[in-house]
């Protein structure tokens, strides 16, 4: 019985066999079922109707759900044990810099996983996938591994690859994100006039936010993102790091 399992379980195509290689590369560990990584691993841009009434698709996208609870869930407890003493703001701030779509974009791209992502290239001209498509595959990537080793295989992962050795958590508690709210507190200390233009710009069904910011009416920062906060945040980044170096 164990052997016929076991045929049934393993990759049968060289191409299911490097995958599985692959995963295993990144995991540790070698998949048990291939189809939920396949899956996991499949953009929306290349996927297939599969029920026509709810124009469902064999994309990663319902895996993307599964993994981003177990990915909040697994980072909570994490944090939780790792900082007895601090309190709930401290905790919630911290998961949300571990957790936030940039953050999970560049460790995508960190551990290899965007090497195995199949997507049109297309969507890439897209600027909300373009900073979006491998973070939210490994978070399916996380729910793949959940359905294929259960919660203790997918905390495992999370915590003993993740965590420990591709995000510096205790460097991260430091890392400023408001540079918005430190370079008006910056302006207003030194009675500088700052300001923030807004641009909106048509992106097929998306919209771009342009924010360009000005000290004492000179352009210092300039930034595009689907979110006008993230854009906000990201020009006012680039403003504050020419200002400070100069006073």
């Amino acid at each position: 019985m164990l052997r016929n399992l076991l045929s049934i379980l393993r990759p049968k195509t060289a191409e299911q066999r490097e995958l599985a290689l692959k995963i295993k590369h990144i995991t540790g560990y070698a998949p048990l079922r291939l189809k939920p990584y396949e899956q996991a691993l499949r953009h929306h841009s290349v996927s297939k109707t599969i029920h026509a009434s709810s124009g469902s698709k064999d994309s990663n996208e319902r895996l993307e759900f599964l993994g981003d609870a177990m990915l909040n869930a697994i980072v909570a407890e994490f944090l939780f044990l790792k900082y007895p003493f601090k309190d709930e703001g401290f905790l919630t701030q911290l998961r949300s810099k571990i957790v936030s779509r940039e953050s999970l974009n560049e460790l995508a791209i960190k551990i290899n996983l965007n090497q195995l992502v199949e997507y049109d290239k297309k969507a890439l001209q897209n600027i909300s996938l373009r900073n979006s498509i491998f973070g939210n595959a490994l978070e399916a990537f996380l729910g793949a591994i959940f359905l294929d080793y259960g919660f203790e295989g997918c905390k495992k992962f999370i915590v003993d690859i993740l965590l420990r050795f591709h995000i510096d958590v205790d460097k991260l508690q430091s890392t400023e994100t408001n540079f918005k709210g430190r370079l008006i507190e910056f302006a207003q200390k030194n009675n500088k006039l700052i300001d923030f233009e807004v641009e909106e710009i048509p992106d097929g069904k998306n919209r771009i936010y342009k924010i360009s910011v000005k000290y004492e009416g000179e352009l210092k920062g300039e930034a595009q993102h689907t979110s006008k906060k993230k854009a906000e945040q990201m020009a006012a980044q680039k403003c504050y790091e020419v200002l400070i170096p100069q006073n």
